[in-house]
C-alpha cells in the first residue's frame, strides 16, 4: 500500500476540526469530507477518520468519568438490586443510573443496524460533497426547531423506551455526512420534551458504544482503506481529543442555555456553500 503525503499540519487541522465539530452541532463527518477535498484526498480516509473519532470519544470519556463509573457501578450490583426491589421493572423505574444504562443498550441497536446498513455504502456517501451540503441544512433545521421550546423537560426517570428508540435511529442516520451527531440526536430529545440537561449526557453518553461499533467494524471491513502513516494518524487524534475536550465542556453549557438554534445558521450557510461548490 502507498502512503498519501499528508503533512502534520494537515492532520493537526484535521484532529482540530474533528475535535470542534464532534461536539458543537455542525457534523463533523460533514467537515472532514470538505476539509479532505480541499487538502486534495479526493478518497475517503475513514480510517483516519474513525481514529480522530477516537480521540474524541476519550475526551467524553474524561468529561462523563463520574457518570461512566456510576452506570458500570450499578450494573455490576445490578443483581443485589433486583433482588432488594423485587424485580427489573422496580430497579428500572428508581434507579437513574440503572435506567440511563438500559436506555444506552436500547438506543444503541437501532444506530448499530444502521451503521451496519450504511457502512456498506460508506466509501460513497463519504466522498459526496452534495450529500454533506443537503444534510447540514437538514442539521441546521433540527437545531433551530429547539429554540421556542420550555425551559424544563422530562427528567431521567421519565424518559422512555420509545424515545431511547427514536434517538437511537437519529444517531444511526447521523452516520450520512454533514447530520451532526450531537446535534441531531440532542435537538430531538428535546423536541420529544426530555430536559436539557440529560437530552445532552444521553447522548453523548450513547456516542461511546457507537464509536466503539464503528472503530471494531472499521477495523474489520474489506472496504476500510489507510494511505495514511500511523505518525499522522497519531497526531491527528491527540488533537482531536485535546480540542474536543474543550468544545464539550463549551457545548454543555450551550445546551443548558437553550442555544443550539445559534449554531442553525452557520449549518445553512455552510450546506449552501457545499452545494454551490459541488
Amino acid at each position: 500500500m502507498v502512503l498519501i503525503s499528508m503533512e502534520p499540519f494537515q492532520a493537526i487541522i484535521l484532529g482540530i476540526v474533528q475535535g470542534l465539530t464532534e461536539f458543537l452541532p455542525v457534523s463533523s463527518s460533514g467537515h472532514l469530507v470538505l476539509f479532505q477535498n480541499l487538502f486534495g484526498f479526493k478518497e475517503p480516509e475513514l480510517l483516519f477518520d474513525i481514529s480522530l473519532h477516537v480521540g474524541t470519544l476519550i475526551a467524553v470519556c474524561i468529561v462523563f468519568f463520574k457518570e461512566i463509573r456510576a452506570i458500570l457501578g450499578a450494573l455490576v450490583r445490578l443483581p443485589g438490586l433486583i433482588r432488594t426491589a423485587g424485580g427489573l421493572r422496580p430497579v428500572f423505574n428508581d434507579n437513574e443510573d440503572v435506567r440511563i444504562a438500559f436506555l444506552i443498550l436500547l438506543g444503541s441497536i437501532p444506530t448499530a443496524i444502521l451503521g451496519f446498513l450504511f457502512h456498506k455504502i460508506s466509501n460513497q456517501i463519504f466522498g459526496a460533497v452534495w450529500i454533506v451540503g443537503v444534510m447540514l441544512i437538514v442539521t441546521g433545521t433540527l437545531l433551530w426547531l429547539t429554540r421556542k421550546l420550555r425551559l424544563e423537560g422530562r427528567s431521567l426517570l421519565q424518559v422512555s423506551m420509545k424515545d431511547a428508540l427514536i434517538v437511537g435511529v437519529v444517531q444511526g442516520l447521523a452516520i450520512l455526512p454533514g447530520i451532526s451527531r450531537s446535534g441531531s440526536t440532542i435537538s430531538v430529545a428535546l423536541l420529544l420534551g426530555v430536559d436539557r440537561e440529560v437530552s445532552g449526557r444521553y447522548s453523548f453518553l450513547l456516542s461511546i458504544p457507537a464509536i466503539l461499533g464503528a472503530l471494531l467494524l472499521g477495523f474489520n471491513s474489506s472496504i476500510t482503506r489507510n494511505s495514511v502513516s500511523g505518525g499522522m494518524i497519531l497526531l491527528g487524534t491527540f488533537s482531536a481529543g485535546i480540542v474536543g475536550y474543550a468544545a464539550l465542556k463549551v457545548l454543555l453549557h450551550i445546551i443548558k442555555r437553550g442555544q443550539l438554534y445559534w449554531f442553525a445558521p452557520y449549518c445553512w450557510l455552510l450546506g449552501v456553500g457545499a452545494l454551490i461548490w459541488n
